[in-house]
């Protein structure tokens, strides 16, 4: 059966404003500001201004910045968002992300600098897959856009990092790592596959046809209800501390 979809799931049909909205990768963006939430709820105190900096910076970083590189970088998601304002969005982002951390790091600890060093870097090593692809791996994945978003946002709200922030790192790794497992299979059959053929026969005779939306259907499913999961425990942590 001959495959012609979207490129993601989250993806609006293409053209004008619908690519920007595709570009920010929603259900995925708001999956990872959960992790920034968590880490910040998770802090002896919360304080709901370094809260929202701190959402704020990522936001900017991975939402827009990081994922205007990925775009730049091959065009996964079919946009026709000019190369120039993709780069601009890019590099206004980032420099903004920048500019709030290091704020954050004069206001609160100067531990936040070598994070916001780190992030700056990762961004860009991971979207353009720089220095041959080594950090544009599942594992890179994990760690920068799962672990390292809790320890910031924890180590903003308590200036400090303490096991439970460790703790909650490697569930929102292991969390990433599950993301990463489904989304790539469905990304293979979304942007990769052209033709979908087979046929599953179960032990009582029945038949089903193997096609695309088969192979697609489950995977995206746990995704959306993940992304639902991540953001419903953020703002329980939140809710729970501002309360």
């Amino acid at each position: 059966m001959s495959v012609e979809r979207r490129p993601a799931f989250y993806a609006l049909g293409p053209g004008g404003w619908r690519d920007y909205v595709t570009l920010l990768h929603l259900p995925y963006t708001l999956w990872h500001l959960s992790y920034v939430a968590i880490g910040a709820a998770l802090a002896p105190e919360l304080d709901a201004e370094r809260l929202l900096w701190g959402l704020a910076a990522f936001a900017l970083a991975l939402g827009v910045g990081a994922h205007a590189l990925d775009e730049l970088h091959g065009r996964p998601l079919h946009t026709a968002i000019p190369r120039l304002v993709l780069i601009w969005l890019a590099a206004s982002s980032l420099v903004a992300a920048v500019a709030i951390g290091i704020g954050a790091a004069l206001a609160w600890t100067l531990w936040l600098l070598p994070f916001v060093a780190a992030g700056a870097f990762l961004v860009p090593a991971y979207a353009l897959e720089l220095l041959g692809g080594v950090f544009h791996t599942d594992l890179w994945f994990g760690l920068a856009w799962g672990a390292f978003p809790v320890l910031v946002a924890y180590l903003g709200a308590a200036e400090t990092l303490r096991p439970e922030a460790f703790l909650a790192a490697v569930f929102a790794l292991a969390m990433s790592l599950a993301q990463r497992s489904l989304s790539t299979a469905v990304r293979t059959v979304r942007r990769r596959v052209i033709q979908v053929e087979g046929t599953l026969r179960y032990r009582d005779g029945h038949e089903d046809v193997l096609d695309a939306d088969r192979l697609t259907r489950a995977p995206e499913a746990a995704l959306r209800a993940l992304s639902v999961g991540m953001v419903a425990l953020a703002l329980a942590l939140v809710w729970m501390q501002l309360a």
